[in-house]
């Protein structure tokens, strides 16, 4: 298998967390449901090829997402990767808490805007109605042991009210911090950020006093910029990058997204970087391609068909 050549740069961090999230945010947005056993198998797969973040599922009502809605099902097929792999669950409110608790999720995310617009289409509720939702969520999962991550949608372009002002960002972030969140994700939901935008809300966040070691970045390829996008936020010192292997999803609420950052093109680049991630490029790309068979279609990552169309 061919591989990148290493130069490394002393500018960036030494070794970057992949947050993947192709099993929940990548599966959603399929058309039809993909077989739990299939869920679980792929979840071992990118476990075994060195992920140690695998988001696992959503405990949304079936109603909004029906291609998550085997979550309980799904989670005790995963027990016997705990300890060794982060499995977080996203989970919309109180109930959805409640479900994700009582089958042992140590790790949760609540999933906020910082658009109004996007607030009313997603959750159907303001931007602060939504925050106020969430308070309780994060609260009690605190109360209960569980990390909680706060996913920011519409950072920097949003489809109905174009440029995001960084002000709007900042003020979403600092709620959930204020809240309690341990962590907190940049979401290019429509995959609009350009790399100059990126390094200027990260200038903002710090000067808000929003750490940097509490940010991640969640980068859509829409317009192909979401590698550039990556690399102005390692240049910040962000160490965590959101992926999905094979480049799976987009968001089933805004039509206008394509594919997630594909985790192969980044290990790719990271590896090129001597930045350490622990991901065997080889077996997570062989992963991709199973899934991508399980799906009936061939994998968009630029990375995953380089690799499995070499002579």
């Amino acid at each position: 298998m061919t591989l990148p050549m290493v130069v490394r740069d002393p500018g960036l961090p030494a070794r970057v967390r992949i947050h993947e999230v192709g099993a929940r945010d990548g599966l959603q947005n399929e058309k039809g449901t993909v077989p739990t056993e299939v869920k679980a198998e792929f979840i071992h797969r990118l476990a075994a090829a060195g992920l140690a973040t695998i988001e696992a599922t959503s405990f949304v009502h079936p109603k909004w997402v029906p291609q998550l809605a085997d979550a309980e099902a799904l989670f005790p097929q995963l027990q016997d990767l705990a300890g060794t792999v982060d499995l977080p669950v996203l989970v919309p409110n109180e109930k959805g808490l409640d479900r994700a608790l009582a089958l042992g999720a140590r790790q949760v995310a609540v999933f906020a805007s910082v658009t109004e617009s996007f607030a009313k289409a997603n959750l159907n509720r303001t931007v602060d109605e939504a925050l106020a939702m969430f308070e309780p969520v994060v609260a009690r999962a605190k109360a209960a042991g569980a990390q909680v991550r706060g996913y920011l949608s519409m950072c920097f372009g949003d489809p109905w009210e174009g440029a995001v002002p960084e002000a709007q960002v900042v003020r979403v972030c600092r709620a959930l911090l204020d809240m309690g969140c341990d962590e907190l994700s940049l979401g290019d939901t429509i995959g609009v950020a350009t790399p100059g935008q990126v390094t200027a809300l990260l200038t903002a966040l710090n000067t808000a006093a929003v750490p940097t070691g509490t940010l991640g970045v969640h980068f859509h390829d829409t317009y192909g910029q979401a590698l550039s996008n990556t690399l102005a936020a390692l240049r910040h010192g962000v160490t965590t990058v959101d992926a999905s292997a094979g480049g799976l999803g987009g968001c089933p609420f805004a039509k206008s997204a394509i594919g997630n950052l594909a985790t192969e093109d980044l290990v790719w680049m990271l590896d090129g970087l001597g930045i350490e991630t622990g991901v065997d490029l080889g077996r997570l790309t062989a992963t991709s391609m199973w899934m991508a068979g399980r799906l009936g279609r061939p994998s968009p990552s630029r990375t995953v068909r380089a690799l499995t169309h070499e002579d």
